[in-house]
């Protein structure tokens, strides 16, 4: 079989089992198997694969079919311009987030050394990117799961800013030292309940614990916006990603607690509303 043939029937499989993007998805993992670019696969269409290579990609393309996301199987997701390992412990990082991560960036450039938390770690997308473009901050990341702050580790090492980072596993702020922070960043579940039974199976097979966020959605930003006040500095700033149609609700929380001001928000490169940042009073 030959990298063309391949590349077709991969998108024939994938596209029979109603996968989206069959052609993107099959050529990225016909370059993860090959261990090859992308221009090399256009180049050399006309190669044969061993049937080995070949093996391993059709089952790769069963495990696909399935719904296992396809970064469950590289265990590589490119976030910020940066390689991140990733597997079934941590949610996979979403270019929407990337708004929430540039904000943060942005906030901590008018700072000097600026003392970070991210909250809901995960894979450490937002810590190790936040480490990696504000070289002079030091940064907190804590969450409940000691697998998803191993995995964490593994980013923050990749990304050599394991110095700069420290990793604490805590339900939110119950193992948080005593420490005044300039921004407190977080992406918490937000999926109500009820509505993660009917997402794609791809997203089903990513970790409960990182999507469920209550009947409402809203569980989070209410503990958040509550316990984040002592650990923040005056004019200090607390970041949040929400759903696209959480806007009013989650300003809504955070007015209601009256300790903060100067509240705005964000939209993705979608046009959905999608960070929210607020300030100490």
């Amino acid at each position: 079989m030959t990298i063309k043939q391949a590349l077709s029937k991969g998108m024939i499989i994938l596209k029979s089992n109603k996968i989206d993007s069959p052609k993107l998805k099959a050529r990225l993992l016909l370059q993860y198997v090959l261990n090859k670019k992308r221009e090399q696969l256009i180049i050399y269409d006309n190669e044969k694969i061993t049937l080995e290579q070949e093996k391993t990609y059709m089952k790769n393309l069963e495990k696909l079919s399935k719904g296992i996301p396809l970064q469950h199987i590289t265990n590589l997701q490119e976030f910020m311009k940066i390689n991140f390992f990733v597997n079934r412990d941590v949610l996979i990082p979403r270019p929407d987030t990337e708004v929430l991560v540039e904000e943060v960036i942005k906030l901590g450039k008018k700072i000097k050394k600026p003392i970070i938390l991210d909250l809901c770690t995960g894979s450490g997308a937002i810590a190790v990117s936040v480490a990696k473009y504000l070289p002079y901050c030091q940064v907190y990341a804590s969450d409940i799961s000691k697998k998803a702050l191993e995995v964490a580790k593994i980013n923050a090492e990749n990304n050599q800013v394991q110095d700069r980072i420290e990793f604490i596993e805590s339900n939110l702020f119950k193992q948080i030292k005593n420490i005044k922070f300039d921004i407190i960043v977080a992406n918490p579940p937000y999926i109500k309940t009820e509505v993660i039974k009917t997402l794609d199976n791809e997203v089903q097979n990513e970790p409960i614990l990182a999507l469920d966020g209550g009947i409402d959605g809203l569980d989070f930003y209410r503990k958040i916006v509550e316990e984040a006040y002592p650990y923040l500095k005056f004019e200090s700033y607390l970041c949040f990603e929400i759903g696209y149609d959480q806007k009013i609700d989650v300003i809504e929380i955070i007015e209601n607690s009256k300790k903060y001001e100067s509240t705005y928000c964000k939209k993705d490169l979608y046009g959905n509303d999608r960070v929210i940042v607020t300030q100490v009073l």
